[in-house]
């Protein structure tokens, strides 16, 4: 096990995003401001005022490469987005699989996988149905299992034969961030020596309802998707809802340098908080103090000023919340417009992933981190008014950035709970 208070690094990347498969291609992707919202004629045909979405391309052709059949039966999209993410975060860190059957458990190692909702296309699609008709009979063995929201970490835990902590967080969008958080400071205290941790989140129809309901999605821009994610941007209209899965392997830097593996970064400090439903915070809506105290917390843990950030990936949905989020990070920070760092939103290229996407904006923020660049927001050429001081700090396409050392990123959630981590170059 790791020592009291180890240093945390990140040594493997999974990510199922609309745009990409794979931490290379996904980096490519973010890089070229490529887009992976598309019109889907399924959203139409339900009466949905939002037409398009954020869904992972091809998981039909390269799931098998990952899982067998009999494991594929018993899954949901959910829980095979974070299957295949996480199995890719483990193989990318060099470390080797127990194979199938064997008595080998991992106890050092762990899992905190969360999702925002999970099974609900499971449930609406054969459980209800099936209950409804009198078929209880023919529903199969592996309902349950389909339905639990922790069905994606247990499934991993078996994959991989995980003997520490394995669970589900969720914290509605707040959920993938908390999920790293929770397992750096598992790490730090030596209670694990390395974790996956991150989210993931189906593409159902009956999980992106309820936002269509409240009308806070997108639905002026059906017939342009790569334009319809519009965070910052003054012709925002509401948020893209997307999908997939991010999954970082996290490590004590001691374990790392045994193994003599890579890193791609360290997890310098991280906070989780909520603010209460109070000072203007609701189930939908921040309380603005909350937000600022959970990046100051954050920081305080880290060990760094404000003046070392050299970009911050926010939560950014395309929302009325934008100008008061980039206010919020102004005035944690302590930092005029004209001297706040980078900010960007990974949403305007993949959608809002809701309980995925902390976990995948996580992996985008090491993949810029390692690489030294930061991807630009797409569609927010038209600055919402209350942002156009920051327009220095608002990159339209990718920044070279070899110099770039501490990134921070953060998410806020529905039941106003908030999430922040520092990322920082190893030795940086």
């Amino acid at each position: 096990m790791a020592p009291r208070e180890a240093r945390v690094v990140v040594t493997g990347l999974g990510v199922v995003a609309p745009n990409a498969h794979g931490a290379i291609p996904f980096a490519s992707a973010l890089r070229e401001g490529k887009s992976g919202i598309r019109f889907h004629p399924h959203l139409e045909a339900s009466g949905f005022g939002c037409q398009v979405g954020g869904i992972p391309e091809g998981i039909e052709a390269i799931e098998a490469r990952y899982l067998g059949e009999e494991e594929r039966r018993a899954m949901n999209r959910n829980m095979v987005f974070a299957a295949i993410a996480a199995l890719d975060a483990w193989d990318d860190a060099g470390l080797a699989r127990s194979p199938g059957g064997s008595d080998d458990v991992d106890w050092g190692a762990g899992a905190i996988i969360g999702t925002g909702i999970g099974g609900i296309d499971t449930v609406a699609e054969k459980l209800a149905p099936k209950v409804d008709a009198g078929k209880v009979g023919r529903l199969g063995s592996t309902m349950v299992e389909q339905i639990m929201s922790s069905g994606n970490s247990a499934r991993v835990a078996g994959l991989l034969g995980l003997g520490n902590q394995v669970t589900t967080n969720s914290s509605a969008c707040n959920t993938g961030t908390e999920a790293v958080v929770d397992a750096f400071l598992r790490i730090r205290e030596g209670r694990a020596e390395r974790m996956l941790a991150g989210g993931s989140e189906g593409p159902s129809k009956y999980t992106w309802a309820g936002f269509d309901a409240m009308k806070v999605l997108q639905r002026r821009a059906n017939d342009r998707p790569a334009e319809a994610s519009r965070p910052m941007s003054a012709s925002a209209g509401g948020f893209v809802p997307g999908s997939g899965a991010g999954i970082l392997l996290l490590e004590s830097l001691a374990s790392a340098e045994r193994r003599g593996a890579r890193v791609y970064a360290e997890v310098l400090g991280g906070y989780v908080n909520c603010g209460g439903h109070r000072m203007g915070g609701s189930m939908t809506a921040p309380n603005p103090h909350g937000v600022r105290r959970a990046i100051q917390g954050a920081l305080s843990m880290a060990g760094v000023p404000a003046q070392s950030i050299g970009a911050i990936n926010g939560h950014l949905t395309a929302t009325f919340a934008d100008p008061h989020e980039v206010a919020s990070w102004s005035a944690a920070l302590g930092l005029p417009p004209s001297r706040m760092p980078l900010l960007h939103s990974t949403k305007s290229l993949i959608g809002h992933a809701l309980g995925a996407a902390g976990g995948i904006e996580c992996v985008a923020s090491v993949l810029e981190l390692f690489h030294g660049f930061v991807h630009g927001s797409a569609n927010c050429e038209d600055l919402h008014p209350e942002l156009t001081a920051y327009a220095a700090s608002i990159p339209h396409r990718t920044v070279e950035r070899p110099d770039l050392r501490v990134l921070a990123k953060a998410s806020f959630g529905f039941g106003d709970v908030n999430g922040c981590v520092i990322f920082g170059k190893l030795g940086g």
